[in-house]
């Protein structure tokens, strides 16, 4: 009964907190964060502690099948020099900087260790970055490209951190060869979700009720991500391709009627699981400053520097990036002919 009392205020206050959210202009996703932290800080609020496998098939696999199936193929191949930049050049500059910034500040901890904790906050979540830019409403061409980074940064951050343990657990040919098996997992992760995809869209969805297509569609999901998660390849790059498979082949075979009903369903899911997602995250910083009494003012002060570091190297790659487009814009203009005399 408790847990089902918290649930029920968590969705109550997530949908005061929206609608105010929408007035004020503000993000709901970092709204809901905060309003989660300073909730976990009340005298007699429950210390929320969550499995992260669960969460991650219970709040990721859905969301990011929702932002995955609505991504658009051709605007991402249009923009795939940008997108391709921040999902490997600016992810990899970031787990370095992360790397440098951790070690410095806490000399004891290994470098293996300091690049795994790079490669794990170096990647934007497709599903927190969807929820952000689709409240914020930027231009399409930026829309495009900060949504296909986020579907397509997790095979470079998993190359890291794979690599990364393998280093601290061995040697540096064991590095290698988790590297390898990384590749491996991300190929194999695309390939699966293509499988998957196809297996789905050849089945009789026409003839089954309404209620059952869309329930079999969320089973689909997670089973999709548990499959790939057993079979030790990227379950967020399975994903992404099953649902972009589905999005360009589900038109000519599942009828008007079960999109519709499937559409209104998923966007009421995917706001009340990010509701529950984001609360909790914030939640669960009364359990996480419990740990750290000793400490809890350094490791403050560590996590601010690798936000800001996080921060920082994405402004400078764009920074940057505008920079010399700007550069080559005036060198390569083409000259206005001479006037004619």
């Amino acid at each position: 009964m408790v847990v089902f009392e918290l649930v029920i205020a968590l969705l109550l206050a997530g949908a005061l907190l929206f609608v105010w959210s929408q007035r004020a202009g503000v993000p709901y996703p970092a709204l809901l964060a905060v309003a989660g932290a300073a909730a976990a800080f009340i005298p007699g609020a429950p210390t929320v502690t969550l499995d992260p496998e669960l969460a991650l098939v219970l709040f990721v696999a859905p969301t990011l099948l929702d932002a995955a199936f609505d991504a658009s193929p051709r605007d991402m191949r249009d923009n795939w020099i940008s997108i391709g930049a921040l999902a490997v050049l600016v992810v990899a500059a970031t787990v370095a900087a992360v790397a440098v910034v951790a070690h410095a500040m806490v000399p004891a901890l290994p470098w293996a260790a300091a690049v795994a904790l790079g490669a794990v906050v170096a990647p934007p979540d497709a599903s927190a970055a969807t929820a952000v830019l689709r409240q914020l409403r930027p231009p399409h061409r930026l829309l495009v490209i900060l949504e296909g980074e986020s579907l397509w940064n997790d095979a470079t951050a998993l190359l890291a951190y794979r690599a990364a343990v393998g280093v601290a657990a061995g040697d540096a040919l064991s590095g290698w060869n988790i590297t390898a098996a990384a590749l491996v997992a991300a190929g194999g992760g695309g390939l699966l979700g293509w499988v998957l995809a196809r297996l789905w869209l050849r089945l009789p969805w026409r003839r089954a009720e309404i209620p059952v297509a869309v329930l079999a569609q969320f089973l689909g999901t997670f089973a999709v991500w548990l499959l790939a998660d057993r079979l030790g390849v990227s379950a967020i790059i399975t994903v992404v391709v099953y649902a972009m498979t589905l999005a360009r082949g589900a038109p000519s075979r599942v009828g008007a009627r079960h999109r519709i009903a499937s559409y209104a369903v998923w966007e009421v899911a995917v706001f009340v699981l990010n509701v529950l997602a984001f609360v909790l995250i914030g939640l669960q910083l009364k359990a996480i400053a419990g740990r750290l009494d000793s400490g809890l003012g350094f490791f403050a002060g560590v996590a601010a520097a690798v936000c800001v570091t996080v921060i920082v190297v994405r402004m400078a790659w764009v920074t940057a990036q505008v920079a010399v487009v700007r550069w080559r814009a005036r060198r390569f203009r083409p000259r206005p002919a001479a006037a004619s005399r």
